[in-house]
């Protein structure tokens, strides 16, 4: 039922989730560490697919294993599925009103302050050292400068990464 309620206030995106499951699995139930939390939502963003299921299917199998993946990701898309096949049957109807503009600019406005949440979430927790400065630097410029594509950036600074541990191993 938790996969289910947060399908159902999720607007906004992948981004989202992880404030919003980080509340309900890590500091409510303490069901999930926040560590392992991280993880899933660095592994759901770099594989296909929605991060807010992808993120559900992790969660559910740490907790419940294979069929709690697949109750996860069914419970999470639900309610959002359900809403979609709602709205394409009046869309041609709404899509002028001025109220449902103005509604959808709200929930815009509020999705952006969540992305900035998370991001400030993330940064705070993440264990920074000279490592993490220089993979970040990296990678903001080659998004901005270079124009990467998100997924090259993920293989790119994926490899670094390994290849740091690597180093750092041998050491």
């Amino acid at each position: 039922m938790i996969f289910v309620k947060i399908g159902a206030i999720l607007l906004g995106g992948g981004y989202v989730i992880f404030p919003i499951m980080e509340s309900e699995f890590v500091q409510k139930r303490a069901l999930v560490k926040y560590e392992d939390l991280l993880d899933f939502f660095a592994l759901s963003q770099s594989l296909p697919g929605i991060i807010a299921a992808n993120m559900s299917m992790f969660v559910g199998y740490k907790l419940k294993g294979k069929w709690g993946a697949v109750v996860a990701m069914l419970g999470i898309i639900f309610v959002p599925f359900w809403c979609i096949v709602l709205l394409a049957a009046v869309l041609n109807t709404i899509i002028n009103n001025t109220q449902v503009q103005g509604a959808l600019w709200g929930v815009g406005v509020a999705v952006i302050a969540l992305i900035i949440l998370t991001v400030r979430e993330v940064w705070q927790k993440s264990k920074r050292n000279l490592f993490f400065y220089t993979i970040f630097l990296l990678a903001l410029a080659g998004l901005l400068i270079f124009k990467l594509t998100p997924i090259q950036a993920i293989i790119i600074f994926s490899c670094f990464g390994i290849l740091i541990k690597r180093i750092r191993r041998r050491a």
